[in-house]
């Protein structure tokens, strides 16, 4: 499965690498994508880089998606191409993970109206004004939505999208 991982400044490092590694330990093939090829900081300061541009990729060259949280995904959800990207996917039936502050991205993409998610909990007021309900859970899976609050939540965040890829 080829997963992408969207990356912009001031990304969670936890939300980001840990999903990272985690999918490429289970032999996934993972692309770090971005609005450009370029470096972006973390919010604590790490680097990384992202391998590929958002304009030069085809949404269905990809099984996934994990949005991480931080302050990116308010960088991310700019970037009319990984907003498409994201609705694609989701369209397709695709997991799309999204952790603390990615539902943003969701929001953006508006593919929320109707369903179960989770999230950092002061995006609740903006997910229930864009039509879903909002759980206060580890873990909130609906069709190929995979949401979780914060980064004490990976475990589950990545068993259920291991899970997803998987059947």
């Amino acid at each position: 499965m080829r997963v992408a991982v969207l990356i912009a400044e001031l990304f969670d490092e936890a939300e980001l690498l840990i999903p990272y590694y985690r999918l490429l330990e289970a032999g996934h093939e993972v692309v770090l994508l971005g609005a450009r090829v370029e470096e972006y900081m973390g919010k604590h300061g790490y680097p990384k880089r992202a391998e590929q541009a958002s304009a030069d990729v085809d949404p269905d060259d990809f099984d996934g998606a994990v949005i991480p949280g931080g302050f990116s995904p308010e960088y991310l959800r700019r970037d009319p191409h990984l907003v498409a990207l994201v609705r694609r996917l989701v369209e397709a039936g695709k997991p799309v993970a999204a952790i603390c502050h990615g539902p943003w991205l969701l929001l953006t993409a508006g593919v929320l109206a109707g369903r179960r998610v989770t999230s950092f909990p002061t995006l609740r007021p903006e997910i229930e004004y864009a039509g879903a309900t909002w759980i206060d859970e580890r873990v909130v899976v609906d069709g190929p939505l995979i949401t979780s609050r914060t980064a004490a939540d990976l475990p589950a965040f990545l068993g259920a999208l291991l899970r997803a890829l998987e059947s």
